[in-house]
């Protein structure tokens, strides 16, 4: 702070208020101790300090009696949350538009049970993990992620999704997104043009495509699904990027013949798929659906992540890729972040130990009865609304009658009820979807779920 004018209480007063008015001091900020700060004026003499100190503490009584700070016993002076009105700027409002309500039920797709993160498991993992950590560990380490990690990775992925994988092929990344920059912007530095998408899907992984400078031609649908024979008709298309083993959002597996065509058109074509298995731990219906990278790991790049299994904060994410990309998807993912060495040697650990297998055994179940008592439910309410895509995954889409999603929709939110139609996920060139709804079964905690469920059931036509 700069301290005006020969008083020096009334600088430090008007200095603290500038600071407080000018955003410096944010909101909660804890204000130095009057002795701190006295010293920090510029005395260190016994006998000026203690005169300092006691002009410090009266500029912050004055500044509590204005309203610009807060003080309380064993928690120091603090700015204010609420500055006086009369004390701001003139060209200021002194009154906001209200905030938008917050919903009280989520069902909003993308994310797991947050409540049901595996704290303990998982603090004991990081302890284990740090007690047994080499020095080495905290420095700048292997672009590609900490070695125990990607072999720990190898085992888990080969055992449970059918991958062909080794350690040094893997790249370990924050979060899907983080992997699929990467990837496009190595593609588009080797010459690919293009790469195809599925008619319906997240827009962020389109614009992630298309900000590398990659175009995104939309494959058409049918009944079945993703039509990949159209992928022949492409001409400047290096790659496809696709959901195989649950297509999201409507949920379906794409079929073994069609799977088969997708790697053969990329071993003809010296072109790859982009495989996104995002939620491949969570099938409950008939036989498991393995990783279509294991026909050819050469052709086809798997992107795996955690943020579905344990939680989308931990930033935690993989890609296993033919050996000749391994270089250069490291190199740009050493340069644009990755996780903290720290954390994924935990998650490491957490693989190491079986305590990843348990917890997605339990979640796996968990979800499992949410989808049962959601079919039920969605049955005994409004028998004519079909469900579909709950064969595996972490939401189900419910269909209605045609033009009917946004007034459902606005139905919803009048019940406090968060969810999402199947529209915002049509690629522009697609054809209209079906009026529904995508529900995020997974998304609400234990007790929380009764309640958001009966929300939904009050909002279906």
């Amino acid at each position: 702070m700069e301290l005006r004018g020969t008083r020096l209480r009334a600088g430090l007063v008007e200095a603290l208020r500038e600071a407080v008015r000018g955003g410096r001091l944010a909101a909660g900020t804890r204000l130095p101790s009057s002795r701190s700060l006295a010293a920090d004026l510029g005395t260190a003499r016994n006998t000026v300090a203690d005169a300092y100190a006691e002009l410090v503490a009266d500029a912050y009584a004055e500044l509590v009696a204005e309203g610009w700070l807060t003080a309380r016993q064993g928690s120091g002076t603090r700015v204010a949350r609420r500055a006086d009105p009369r004390d701001r700027p003139p060209h200021r409002p002194l009154a906001s538009l209200p905030a938008p309500p917050t919903p009280l039920h989520n069902l909003v797709t993308g994310a797991p049970d947050l409540a049901s993160f595996p704290r303990a498991d998982w603090l004991r993992a990081y302890r284990r993990a740090l007690t047994a950590a080499p020095d080495e560990a905290f420095g700048y380490g292997d672009p590609r992620g900490r070695a125990e990690l990607r072999t720990a990775l190898a085992e888990y992925l080969a055992r449970a999704r059918g991958v062909h994988a080794r350690p040094e092929r893997i790249v370990v990344c924050a979060g899907f997104a983080h992997g699929l920059t990467l990837l496009a912007r190595v593609l588009r530095e080797r010459g690919v043009r293009a790469v195809a998408v599925e008619p319906y899907g997240l827009e962020l992984h389109a614009r992630i495509l298309a900000g590398a400078g990659l175009g995104t031609p939309v494959l058409p649908t049918d009944e079945r699904g993703t039509d990949v024979e159209a992928l022949g008709d492409l001409a400047d298309c290096g790659a496809v990027l696709m959901t195989a083993a649950h297509q999201f959002p409507l949920g379906g597996a794409l079929p073994p013949d069609r799977r088969a065509a997708v790697v053969d058109w990329a071993r003809a074509s010296g072109g790859l798929v982009l495989e996104d298995d995002y939620d491949g731990e969570f099938r409950y219906d008939g036989k498991s659906v393995g990783a279509l990278q294991g026909l050819d790991p050469e052709r086809v790049v798997y992107l795996g992540t955690a943020s579905k299994s344990l939680a989308p904060g931990l930033r935690l994410a993989w890609t296993v890729l033919p050996e000749d990309l391994v270089d250069g998807v490291a190199a740009r993912g050493s340069a644009h972040g990755a996780p903290s060495a720290p954390d994924q040697l935990a998650f490491a650990e957490f693989l190491g130990s079986g305590a990843y297998d348990r917890h997605v055994r339990a979640m796996r179940l968990r979800y499992r009865r949410r989808r049962d008592q959601l079919v039920a439910a969605v049955a005994a309410h409004a028998p004519e609304t079909r469900v579909s895509g709950i064969a595996a995954g972490l939401h189900a889409v419910l269909a209605l009658p045609p033009g009917t999603e946004e007034t459902t929709l606005r139905t919803a939110a009048r019940h406090g009820l968060a969810v999402e139609g199947l529209s915002p996920y049509r690629r522009p060139t697609a054809p209209p979807p079906p009026a529904g709804l995508v529900v995020g079964y997974a998304t609400p905690s234990d007790s929380a779920w009764p309640g958001a469920l009966d929300a939904l059931l009050r909002t279906l036509p």
